[in-house]
């Protein structure tokens, strides 16, 4: 016979509390009707550490100095890490079709992109990227680096493997499998001229020392993250990649998510396969002294 297991109550003032650490520590923040989800997911934490209930908990929270850690434990256990990849293909497809020969035109210089795969979890989107890099052919010589981010230690790790089941492949054509992966014992290795591209970092958005150190980027995906915070921290983040991109450089946000009351430092771009998030170019005036003068003073001078 199947046994449930039970949930430890957690009252209302304890939800409170909990709820507001939760989002000043990474922004995911959980409304009254959500406080089910908190008492079902985190019983086994309280239960784990032998605690008597939730205000315990809280009080471990502040206090223990098993705090950090368990504060990630509790990113994990929240956040659906589910992801796959070549997902929103329609997305990628303006990715690798128009936005990166655009940069190959624009940085050809430099000969360096950066892009950022902000939340990218268990690492299918950072990879996926590099994969689409790859296949232009036309970065050949180029200082191309992807950046992972996460929060969550646990599935950096996972990311930083590089290996996945089948289910990660839902929508990949089977092209790139034979192409980017090697297969053993039931599961798929990504190849190394892949893993070259990438690096995985921990970084919490909200922080914007950590954020700052990114660097500056040409692209940034963060699909299907900002959906965890609430407004405040939505606009903290989306200040941050502003300040990360590049002028005229783009944001890539998941279907499901817009800046509508967010931000307008961004305008939409239209194309061919999709709408992306754009910071404006720097606009540059040539303009004559002369004609400097005149528009200054008028007919004075």
């Amino acid at each position: 016979m199947l046994e449930i297991e039970e949930s430890i109550s957690l009252p209302d003032d304890v939800f409170r509390l909990l709820r507001d650490l939760i989002k000043d520590y990474c922004g995911m923040y959980f409304d009254d009707n959500s406080k089910y989800i908190l008492e079902k997911r985190l019983s086994k934490r309280v239960k784990s550490h032998q605690l008597n209930d939730f205000r315990d908990y809280y009080r471990l929270l502040l206090y223990d100095k098993r705090r950090d850690e368990e504060l990630s434990f509790i990113v994990d256990v929240l956040t659906v890490n589910e992801t796959y990849f070549f997902r929103e293909m329609s997305q990628l497809k303006t990715l690798s079709e128009e936005i990166l020969p655009e940069l190959k035109n624009t940085n050809r210089e430099s000969k360096k992109i950066r892009i950022w795969s902000a939340g990218c979890s268990t690492g299918e989107e950072p990879y996926t990227i590099a994969m689409l890099a790859l296949e232009q052919g036309f970065f050949l010589g180029w200082d191309v680096e992807i950046l992972g981010s996460d929060i969550n230690q646990r599935v950096l790790q996972h990311a930083r493997r590089g290996v996945y089941r089948k289910n990660s492949f839902r929508t990949t054509e089977e092209h790139y499998i034979e192409k980017y992966f090697t297969y053993e014992n039931n599961f798929y290795k990504i190849n190394d001229n892949v893993r070259r591209l990438v690096n995985f970092s921990c970084l919490n958005l909200l922080d914007p020392f950590k954020v700052k150190f990114a660097g500056e980027m040409d692209v940034i995906l963060c699909r299907n993250v900002l959906i965890y915070f609430d407004l405040e921290a939505r606009k903290k983040v989306i200040r941050g990649f502003h300040e990360r991109l590049t002028d005229g450089r783009y944001l890539l946000l998941g279907h499901a998510e817009s800046l509508m009351n967010i931000s307008t430092a961004f305008t939409l771009k239209h194309f061919k396969h999709d709408m992306v998030y754009q910071k404006p170019p720097k606009l540059t005036v040539a303009m004559s002294p002369e004609s400097l003068e005149k528009m200054v003073w008028g007919n004075k001078i």
